[in-house]
């Protein structure tokens, strides 16, 4: 890989990662137009770093809402009631798909990692973000006007139940093209949060899954490689274009989590709803003309 490309993939991962978009989606077209993962012993490598890519927003989130992890680490000690609400609200929100994506991980990409379902869930799932605009966001807004408030809740008002419902929604996160982005904010918004802080608790609940899956892959490769006398993902890919794409991946997170959290108070999910409907048309066209693939 040059790093021209890993830049490119960074960029992509990084913008995407967080917004309500998909991620998946952006990554296949990338590295199909550039060609990548065509060559024999490549593909695995390249899933591989699209993954460990992901780092990088790790990062980004982590530097944003430092403080807020600090809250919930005080609140482990007992020193902040506040941030312990936090980090079991966190937690009971991440076991739900934790669990289930462990347990049909295998399934999901014997079965669903295909163009059909991909793009089913990129136009599926604008559709469902428009409805959520119209019915809640929208509503909020009204309310809003009505009381001179802000309108919806923040995060500290968030309860285990409430917690629960939008780990439920995450699950539906793990069909390739859905976006865990998008469930997590969108059922943030269902059960009361505004725009922006369930864009907030969607980054927080994100560190942990995204921990996971990094790390897991990560290890993953270098196991298998190791074992088979393979190379690595860092040997196929090279060291400097995995570090650069991390890095600008994590640069360009942080441009994108903090635009994003303004855009959702002025104009709401519909504009992504609409995206998602757009890039999965342009997906099905470039699969049927044999530009991409999805496998």
């Amino acid at each position: 890989m040059h790093t021209w490309q890993a830049v490119i993939l960074g960029l992509v991962e990084g913008i995407t990662e967080y917004l309500p978009v998909s991620s998946t989606g952006h990554l296949i077209i990338a590295s199909d137009l550039m060609g990548l993962g065509k060559a024999p012993g490549e593909k695995a490598a390249l899933d591989a770093f699209n993954v460990v890519i992901q780092g990088g927003a790790i990062l980004a989130v982590l530097g944003l809402y430092f403080p807020r992890f600090v809250q919930m680490f005080r609140g482990l000690l007992g020193r902040d009631p506040a941030g312990l609400r936090l980090f079991i609200n966190v937690v009971i929100a991440f076991i739900p798909a934790a669990v289930v994506g462990l347990l049909s991980k295998a399934w999901i990409e014997a079965h669903l990692f295909s163009i059909g379902p991909v793009v089913a869930a990129l136009i599926v799932g604008g559709v469902f973000m428009i409805v959520i605009d119209i019915v809640f966001i929208r509503r909020q807004r009204a309310a809003a006007a009505i009381t001179a408030g802000a309108g919806g809740m923040d995060v500290d008002a968030l309860t285990p139940g409430r917690a629960l419902i939008i780990g439920l929604l995450q699950i539906l996160s793990l069909w390739p093209g859905t976006s865990r982005s998008m469930m997590t904010i969108s059922g943030g918004v269902m059960v009361g949060l505004r725009p922006a802080a369930a864009a907030e608790f969607s980054f927080l609940l994100g560190m942990p899954i995204l921990v996971a899956a990094t790390g897991f892959s990560l290890f993953k490769n270098l196991r298998e490689s190791a074992k088979a006398g393979t190379p690595n993902l860092f040997e196929v890919v090279g060291y400097t274009p995995a570090i650069v794409g991390i890095v600008v991946a994590a640069v360009s997170a942080a441009l994108a989590v903090r635009w994003l959290v303004g855009f959702l108070n002025r104009h709401g999910l519909t504009p992504f709803g609409i995206y998602r409907i757009a890039l999965g048309v342009t997906l099905l066209a470039l699969a049927m003309g044999g530009i991409v693939t999805v496998d």
